[in-house]
């Protein structure tokens, strides 16, 4: 166990860290949310005062009435104002607190039900003699040594303070003795308030750095955790590869029903088929090296005329793509060289390799870039694309 804590040494990835707020594991500072909680308190604490001393005062009336007419439904019916108006009264000041507490308890790890359940293991004794002697536990109690003594100290403070209001308590009028009251346990709160945040700027501070060591992750974690959300890169690549390979097997499948094929004359091929009435001829197979070879290979096996054009074969590899028409500007070649191999096929000889006895139907004069296309030629295909450019199976 120890060699595993310290073999811990890496940052825990972004889904780790979702793993272990989802289940509720994340610490979170509670002085935080008391204290942050305290301070909604104070803050709201003088209009609650102000609305508790014109309460007191209706109260006091009431109370004097009754007394100056007797009667069983007159003290009832005072009883439950009393109590309505207390409520009403110290309602808002308790919804705050719970408010502010909750908010700052979401913001550390999120509502995460599960920390509400019952961890069996938190039963075991071992694990309770670890919460009582470790580094946790330690922190704890220094933590309540502090607080305590933090208290002590204002509850000190604010009752030398307040001394002469309890003497000259007897002599003032109920609506200032409420005055003074308020302020003086507001001073109190304001005392209490800023030493705690003290001390709970201390706590999240040891908390996040608890965090950070509890969730570091090992470099095998961190492999099986790649391995789970992004699939396992030898397994992609055999997924890969069959893909690719049969995508070839489809290609090499057409090049059969070619009319023709044209040829660089030994690293490139390009299979063309064109349908009457159906626009432009159209790029159904193509590929340079090792695949180019399988494709002139198909070729001779079925009987398609292959047509020695260099200008022609790579520019057509290099601006189209699998299926795709051929471009307006490349036409008339492709037409020229439609036309010699329906003449050859009128005399039975279209089988085999062959060349146009006027050359290459495109010439240094026209608007294409050869040397730009050969280089897209011997230019890999990108992965996931129907193209393949070697022989190789990555």
């Amino acid at each position: 166990m120890s060699s595993d804590g310290q073999d811990r040494t890496e940052k825990a990835t972004p889904q780790r860290m979702k793993d272990v707020i989802r289940k509720g594991r994340l610490g979170r500072s509670q002085d935080l949310s008391a204290w942050l909680g305290l301070g909604a308190a104070a803050l709201m604490l003088p209009a609650v005062l102000t609305r508790a001393q014109g309460a007191a005062e209706h109260q006091l009336a009431t109370v004097r009435d009754i007394a100056r007419n007797p009667s069983t439904d007159g003290a009832l019916s005072a009883l439950g104002e009393g109590l309505t108006s207390l409520l009403g009264t110290l309602a808002p000041l308790f919804a705050g607190v719970v408010v502010v507490a909750l908010t700052v308890g979401i913001a550390q790890g999120g509502w995460r039900p599960r920390r509400f359940r019952i961890v069996l293991d938190h039963l075991k004794p071992k694990s309770a003699v670890q919460r009582l002697v470790g580094p946790q536990a330690w922190w704890q109690g220094a933590k309540t040594l502090l607080k305590s003594a933090v208290v002590g100290l204002v509850l000190y403070v604010a009752i030398q303070s307040m001394i002469p209001l309890v003497l000259a308590s007897g002599r003032l009028p109920i609506g200032e003795l409420l005055a003074q009251a308020g302020s003086g346990t507001t001073n109190l709160l304001r005392l209490g308030i800023a030493a705690g945040l003290v001390l709970a700027a201390a706590d999240v501070f040891v908390v996040l750095r608890r965090n950070r060591k509890q969730t570091r992750m090992t470099r095998r974690e961190i492999k099986e955790e790649h391995k789970r959300t992004e699939g396992d890169p030898l397994v992609k690549g055999q997924i890969r590869s069959r893909q690719m390979a049969m995508s070839r097997n489809r290609m090499l499948a057409e090049v059969a029903n070619a009319d023709v094929v044209l040829v660089n004359p030994t690293h490139v091929a390009v299979a063309l088929r064109y349908e009457p009435g159906t626009g432009a001829p159209r790029v159904v197979a193509k590929g340079a090296g090792a695949v180019a070879a399988k494709l002139r290979a198909v070729a001779a096996e079925h009987r398609v005329p292959m047509v020695e054009d260099v200008p022609l074969a790579r520019a057509l590899h290099a601006t189209c793509e699998l299926g795709q028409e051929i471009p307006a500007h490349l036409f008339t070649a492709v037409a020229t060289v439609l036309a010699f191999v329906m003449a050859l096929r009128r005399k039975g000889a279209a089988a085999g390799r062959h060349r146009l006895a006027t050359g290459p139907t495109l010439s240094p004069d026209d608007p294409i870039d050869h040397r730009a296309a050969a280089r897209a030629a011997r230019r890999p295909a990108r992965a996931g694309t129907t193209t393949a450019t070697s022989g190789r199976t990555p």
